[in-house]
């Protein structure tokens, strides 16, 4: 997953590539699964049997290319790009890595030092594939691998190096801005560091986003809203470049956590993803290596369930399905519309964990995608395992139309409110405001009369507001929490952390809580806030130790105060 020099990426056709006709539908690989077209034997027929036509990148670090001063080695890079498009894969480019014959910068691994010998790797490389890759992406998942005190400033420099020497040999390529997660404050410091206007694309990782939709927390929307956000920031940091493609080169779920569940995120990232317009979802990956249990394969190349998930939804969907709106079943379960292969088709499931009886007014065929197996009904219980809907009904299709342009609600418009809060213990307490432990995990605790939630629940400390009430823009905020102790009255404490223009940032200090005789009232202002959910949440009440056990949470609200 967060390997150095592990990658995947792009399109559909092998000299002449066509921008404008990726395919969503992408693959990646770890390092021992992709050093070479050996590596690739070992996998990639498979990904070829299900219908997966998009690849990220060859093997292409500079010190493979490179591994003297002025001595080129393309005899690998040859043989794994014609074995790739033999095999029916277009694929774009990773510029990355730093030879070891190259004096190193002792702040870390990008080479800010030895600019001119970057951008001769970089002029060498496009010159060499000769219009076979067409998109460069610029390094991988920075700041990682970048040095921990190498700066946004320095990652821009690499860009500008990048970005000058490839059109240079090749006009028409795009380059793309790179970032971890979603690091959107990253990318926003990189533009206003030098990076305006030097790129044509940018990649994400929202692999911690989309731990909230495997555990079934309800987080769609946050999902939905990650492109949405990116675009807010661009709109204001750089206009000209508002509406670039968004790809996520990387994308995966853990199996330790189980086949099904993997199969169910690897379903709903591409329908989640393929609504809010990511040009290209490339998952980690397709064999298990150096990465974890993470592979449509498992480490002996044995499919998982999550292979033949991929499998039919690219039969249903197409290479290219167009996405036709969103709609809501029974008033909350989400539901998505695409045209697909023969004809519009509907994705939907429970929202949370509550299973649900849905009619549908006629009799239609239900599609279970890693199964494949079909069933004729007119109605059916959803649960959190994901259904495809051939021919879904009229009506339901005018209804996602509808909402096409519309942002993904959560449980409610939380768009124009001044504050979202969140009370525990109540059945509808999270008006705008959630936690990430899920409805499945938030059990209320009756103490001392009155429901609260321990510290301690899993992911009951971790905190997102509704993205249409605050993301990406600034404006002063309040976070009030209403704690106590337990009743055993253990000291306890924590400090809010939240999400600022620089990261993650402490608001005030240490807050001890007095005792267990009454609910105490905590109230912070925040000047700074910048939402993106980088991590899939906003903000967090973090504690030392067994801190998390010691008290309980009754009621946490945030409210937008006046500028």
């Amino acid at each position: 997953m967060r390997i150095l020099v592990a990658f995947l990426f792009v399109t559909v056709s092998v000299h002449a590539v066509d921008l404008e006709s990726w395919s969503p539908f992408g693959i990646g690989a770890c390092h021992i699964n992709n050093r070479s077209a050996k590596d690739n034997e070992r996998w990639v027929p498979q990904m070829e049997e299900i219908g997966l036509r998009v690849f990220r990148t060859p093997q292409l670090n500079w010190g493979a290319v490179e591994p003297e001063p002025g001595v080129w080695k393309w005899d690998q890079l040859d043989e794994q790009m014609d074995y790739l498009s033999e095999h029916g894969f277009t694929f774009g480019g990773t510029l990355i890595g730093n030879p070891r014959w190259n004096d190193k910068d002792e702040r870390g691994s990008l080479p800010v030092n030895n600019l001119k010998g970057w951008s001769a790797y970089v002029t060498a490389v496009v010159k060499h594939v000769n219009g076979r890759i067409k998109r460069w992406e610029i390094w991988n998942e920075p700041p990682n691998f970048t040095g921990k005190d190498q700066t946004p400033a320095d990652y821009a420099k690499i860009v500008i190096a990048a970005h000058d020497a490839a059109k240079a040999v090749d006009p028409d390529c795009k380059i793309g801005l790179a970032a971890k997660s979603v690091h959107i404050h990253y990318l926003e410091q990189v533009i206003q560091a030098g990076g305006r206007d030097h790129f044509d694309f940018i990649t994400l990782h929202p692999y911690e986003v989309l731990n909230g939709i495997v555990d079934n927390a309800g987080t769609e929307s946050v999902f939905m809203h990650i492109v949405p956000t990116l675009r807010k920031m661009l709109a204001i940091q750089n206009p000209a470049k508002a509406d670039v493609p968004v790809i996520f080169t990387e994308l995966g779920s853990n199996a330790n956590k189980g086949e099904g569940p993997q199969a169910q995120s690897l379903i709903k990232a591409y329908t989640l993803g393929i609504a809010q317009g990511v040009e290209c979802i490339q998952w980690f990956e397709g064999r298990d290596g150096d990465s974890g249990p993470l592979g449509l394969l498992d480490r002996e190349g044995h499919p998982r369930l999550s292979f033949h998930a991929m499998k039919h939804l690219i039969k249903h969907l197409g290479q290219h399905p167009k996405y036709l709106g969103w709609c809501l079943l029974n008033g909350k379960h989400y539901a998505f519309a695409f045209e697909g292969a023969e004809g519009p088709v509907l994705i939907t499931w429970a929202h949370g964990c509550e299973s649900d009886e849905v009619a549908f007014g006629k009799v239609v065929t239900l599609v279970e995608l890693v199964s494949g197996d079909r069933i004729d009904v007119d109605h059916h219980f959803l649960t959190s395992a994901a259904i495809l809907v051939l021919a879904p009904p009229q009506s339901l299709l005018e209804a996602a139309k509808l909402h096409r342009d519309q942002p993904l609600t959560w449980d409610g418009d939380y768009s124009q409110v001044k504050e979202v809060c969140i009370t525990m213990g109540e059945a509808d307490g999270e008006k705008g405001l959630h936690t990430l432990s899920g409805s499945s995990l938030a059990d209320a605790v009756v103490a001392y009369g009155g429901s609260a939630r321990a510290g301690n629940v899993p992911g009951g400390n971790l905190f997102v507001v509704d993205p249409e009430f605050l993301a990406y823009t600034t404006v002063p905020i309040e976070i009030e929490v209403v704690v106590r102790r337990n009743e055993a009255n253990d000291k306890a404490g924590f400090k809010l952390v939240y999400e600022s223009k620089d990261g993650f940032k402490t608001a005030g200090g240490w807050f001890t809580i007095p005792d267990n005789t009454q609910w105490h009232t905590q109230r912070w202002r925040i000047d700074d806030p910048q939402f993106v959910s980088y991590w899939g949440y906003n903000f967090s009440l973090v504690s030392d130790g067994d801190v998390f056990n010691r008290y309980l949470i009754q009621r946490v609200t945030v409210r937008k105060l006046e500028e």
